[in-house]
């Protein structure tokens, strides 16, 4: 007893009990990052390194604004590809019902939600020195921290829902309601008095941005955005694994 034979796999169900299970999808566990999410890491590492070492200081802000290409990078990456890859999905789930759809929406949600929580931190961390104040109530940061919370949600109530039909429809329904946050937050600078400045880069002029600082952002987006690739990639395969060791579980109906 307590041994497991080779390949088995030993998975934690959704209640919190590890079960043994046949093997699941090559890749699905043991070494489920590969290669692109050392890659991205570098990639991280590489624009990190740019930005602190190799790129001027703003003139008003200091070295404060440079957190910007970690802040601003992350949260277009959660907004712009996690949070839209998360409500299209879910909009094609309910179409289709093709539980691969629910699979990537739940996986774009929960990296999507790690990467919110680097906007949430990295803010006050900027906005301190700048405004004065850790967290001031600016509309921008109360909406992306209320998005937060609705993916938090989701995450929960696909924990709370055993039935996977029903799961994946309740899920998608929040995650399009989650989804149309996301416009409202861009635009919370123009319907709103708010310390965020108006977008510079976002918009339908050239970006209000030095060509240097520029290079350095859309380089800090591009190790993000491959990131979130290589996350979304390994939470992918292991919702797979998950799901057919669940179905093995249950059985034959």
């Amino acid at each position: 007893m307590g041994t497991t034979s080779p390949g088995e796999n030993l998975l934690a169900t959704p209640t919190g009990r590890t079960q043994r299970g046949a093997p699941g999808p090559p890749g699905a566990t043991g070494n489920a990052f590969g290669w692109l999410f050392w890659l991205a890491v570098l990639c991280e590492l590489a624009s990190l390194a740019r930005a602190l070492l190799f790129t001027p200081i703003e003139a008003h802000q200091g070295a404060a604004q440079k957190i910007l290409y970690i802040h601003a990078a992350a949260a277009f990456t959660a907004l712009y590809l996690a949070f839209a890859l998360m409500a299209i999905t879910s909009v094609l789930y309910l179409w289709l019902g093709d539980p691969k759809l629910d699979r990537v929406a739940a996986s774009a949600a929960e990296v999507g939600l790690a990467f919110t929580t680097v906007v949430l931190i990295t803010g006050p961390l900027w906005g301190k020195p700048i405004w004065g104040t850790w967290w001031s109530g600016d509309a921008r940061l109360t909406a992306t921290l209320f998005l937060w919370l609705i993916i938090l949600g989701y995450l929960i109530l696909r924990q709370a829902v055993e039935d996977r039909a029903l799961r994946g429809r309740y899920s998608a329904v929040l995650a399009i309601l989650a989804g149309l946050l996301v416009p409202f937050i861009h635009l919370t600078v123009y319907l709103f008095r708010t310390m965020h400045p108006q977008p510079i880069m976002l918009k339908p002029s050239a970006p209000s941005m030095p060509a240097e600082m520029f290079r350095t952002f859309v380089l800090s987006f591009g190790a993000s955005a491959l990131l979130f690739v290589a996350l979304l990639r390994a939470r992918y395969r292991l919702a797979v694994s998950a799901d057919a060791l669940d179905t093995s579980h249950q059985g034959p109906a």
